[in-house]
């Protein structure tokens, strides 16, 4: 043994959102990720508690993607004194501007908090400041013994997985792994060598559909809403989700295998994002890649509307079905989603379609569950439109996947942290982990701070 490392589980321990975990080594204190703690609301109220970690103390924080809750507490990290480097690779720096500034407009109309003097627009600035790009795979030399590199992870554009290496061993913290393989990204990059693994488990306890079963299921909820003159909504998160889902219906509009009707991209926060995505295609898979050589309208087909303005939004609700509406949030807890939600999910003709991962206590969770009241935006509306779920369009791996990342590193892994999963989910795969293979597999709760010998 050459040193001593610590994790400390800040965040996103007993929880999927608020990924935020303390690296220590050789003097260094390194962040994994400061993001939102999102439950019921886009921000519980723990997330205003002081952190349990000195801000000014922090040397690096590394940023694995542009999701806010991996990067939606960076703010209040400066405003408690932290001044070091921001690394992340070139897209999620990119795609980190227009997200915390989402966010903070969000946030700052909360009155509950004096938020004002957190996320303000020179903070924001601030923020990217200290941001600096760094590739996949470009050496980071911390100290003489520390260093790390970023891997891809195939979540969404630009996301990483964190690779450590202390005096020889590997620590290795996965953030979300993607649901390979991608239409638009490569595959997550394989690992078999890392000693000590922290891996993610929102999806820990079940499996999606095959790429072939999802496809062919929305294009059946297309054709079935179509058929009944309804409206469908399809509440999206604005990073990926969006992306992808029109990639899919591009290919499904070109191959004339849905009918023509009017589609509404109602996300304006989307919109500017999918912009970047076209900037940054070289991070596109071989296949997103050559098909944007033959298609520069890749994002953007017959029938499809893109709604910047609030008035064009409203204009929606009077055009005659049938429709297909995408809108953001992708938990129907804000964004233009609700509005649309409140007019049309008390008909029995329409259709909502859930295609991504809904946390427990959100309208979306309840709506899955088949609450037929919910609370929307503050208001309460009758569900009686029909609910059906694409898990196949999630942006992580399943259960199945997880284990199949784990099981590649079996002869080599001292310990694997199981993170980033509501509770059921993270216990589960932790113990089909211990119980197919001999890998000591751990769920750590929020604080908890463990030692690894290196």
């Amino acid at each position: 043994m050459k040193g001593i490392a610590t994790i400390t589980f800040s965040g996103g321990a007993g929880s999927v959102t608020g990924s935020n975990f303390l690296f220590e080594a050789d003097g260094k204190k390194i962040l994994v990720d400061c993001g939102l703690l999102q439950g019921v609301k886009l921000a519980d109220d723990i997330n205003w508690e002081p952190f349990p970690y000195e801000p000014k103390e922090v040397d690096i924080l590394f940023v694995t993607h542009a999701h806010v809750d991996h990067l939606g507490r960076i703010p209040k990290l400066l405003a408690e004194g932290f001044r070091g480097k921001i690394l992340s690779t070139p897209p999620t720096r990119a795609l980190a501007g227009p997200m915390l500034d989402d966010a903070a407009g969000i946030l700052r109309g909360n009155p509950h908090f004096a938020l004002e003097k957190i996320y303000t627009e020179e903070r924001l600035r601030e923020t990217l400041s200290l941001w600096q790009s760094v590739d996949y795979h470009a050496p980071i030399k911390i100290t003489e013994n520390l260093s790390a590199t970023l891997l891809n992870s195939g979540h969404i554009l630009g996301s990483a997985m964190v690779e450590f290496i202390f005096h020889g061993k590997k620590i290795l913290f996965t953030s979300d792994l993607g649901n390979s393989p991608s239409l638009l990204l490569p595959d997550n990059e394989r690992v078999t060598d890392a000693d000590y693994l922290v891996i993610e488990s929102v999806y820990g306890d079940r499996n999606h559909e095959s790429h072939a079963e999802r496809r062919a299921a929305l294009e059946r909820i297309i054709q079935e809403n179509y058929t009944r003159k309804g409206t469908l909504l399809i509440p999206v998160f604005s990073l990926e989700r969006s992306q992808e889902l029109l990639f899919e219906l591009n290919n499904l509009v070109e191959e004339k295998r849905i009918p023509i009707m009017p589609i509404f991209f109602d996300s304006p926060l989307a919109i500017r994002l999918t912009e970047i995505f076209k900037r940054y295609k070289d991070y596109f898979n071989d296949r997103a890649q050559a098909a944007m050589v033959h298609d520069k309208y890749l994002f953007d087909f017959p029938g499809l509307h893109s709604t910047l303005k609030s008035s064009e939004s409203k204009m929606i609700d009077e055009v005659p079905n049938p429709k297909i509406i995408i809108a953001g949030s992708g938990m129907s807890s804000g964004g233009r989603i609700i509005f649309h939600e409140r007019r049309f999910l008390p008909d029995p003709n329409n259709t909502i379609l859930l295609a991504g991962y809904q946390s427990a206590g959100t309208p979306g969770r309840l709506i899955q569950e088949g609450v037929r009241t919910v609370r929307i935006g503050g208001e309460f509306t009758v569900v009686r439109a029909r609910v059906v779920t694409i898990s196949g369009y999630s942006g992580h791996k399943d259960s199945d996947g997880l284990l199949e990342f784990v099981a590649g590193m079996e002869k080599r892994v001292k310990k694997v942290f199981v993170v980033m999963g509501e509770q059921k989910s993270a216990m589960y795969l932790t113990q089909k982990i211990r119980d197919n293979s001999n890998i000591d597999a751990y769920a750590p709760e929020r604080g908890d701070k463990v030692t690894l010998e290196c």
